[in-house]
């Protein structure tokens, strides 16, 4: 998976001006996810792991929005069915 944060305002799936937070499958490029951020990515993302969770954390500021830290946990993997399960 690829993540990416945009440093810039442009149209939000609901067409307003925002910034995207976007999770890419790296071998399609197709998009997995996609949420709203509260204003543009304003430095460099960091990853880290905690009790086996993955988690993001994004700086986003604006001139009409303070800088401040987003950290957002990803999804976890599922675990795959044991052989015969339905």
């Amino acid at each position: 998976m690829l993540i990416v944060a945009e440093p810039g305002y442009g149209p939000t799936p609901d067409g307003k001006r925002g910034s995207m937070l976007r999770a890419y499958d790296k071998r399609t490029g197709r998009e997995l996810a996609a949420l709203q951020l509260p204003a543009p990515q304003s430095g460099s993302p960091m990853t880290y792991m905690l009790n086996d969770r993955q988690y993001l954390v994004i700086a986003v500021s604006a001139n009409d929005y303070p800088g401040e830290l987003l950290a957002y946990a990803l999804p976890q993997a599922r675990p795959a069915p044991a052989a015969g399960a339905e």
